[in-house]
């Protein structure tokens, strides 16, 4: 028998650590420790235009900000995926443990699957959904 009681408390729980992991990479390590300028110096040291360093900064301080209010999860939580996946790419050459010279590829790819998890279980207990402040039903429906 599944809880019921405290799975969307389990839910918010997922989703507002996302959103911190988000805010601390894109927020605090790519704005305020390396600032914009330096992350898209770095972007463009792959091989990347310069300009995405700037564009995946502020995606993922929006995501992360999305995610721990708790706004649009689902549609957050899809959007993140190619920013991840680049990630999970950029890393995949240098073995799979995250702590390699380098970074490897299981971080970035666990938190693909936690992304998608998320996508699938909506936002939780405390969200600021559009629809419940518009007084749209909480609940999941089931066929």
């Amino acid at each position: 028998m599944t809880e019921t009681r405290t799975t969307p408390y389990a839910i918010a729980l997922l989703r507002i650590s996302l959103g911190i992991l988000f805010l601390a990479h894109g927020l605090w390590m790519k704005i305020l420790v390396f600032g914009l300028p330096g992350t898209m110096g770095f972007f463009g040291s792959l091989g990347y235009p310069p300009i995405f360093g700037a564009v995946v900064a502020l995606a993922e301080t929006a995501a992360g900000i999305a995610l721990v209010l708790g706004i649009w999860t689902r549609l957050v939580s899809l959007l993140t995926l190619p920013i991840l996946i680049g990630a999970a790419l950029q890393h995949a050459g240098h073995g799979w443990v995250f702590s390699n010279a380098g970074g490897g590829w299981e971080f970035p790819v666990f938190w693909i699957v936690a992304m998608i998890a998320q996508a699938g279980l909506g936002a939780g207990a405390l969200a600021l959904e559009p629809r419940r402040l518009l007084g749209g039903s909480a609940t999941p429906r089931h066929a």
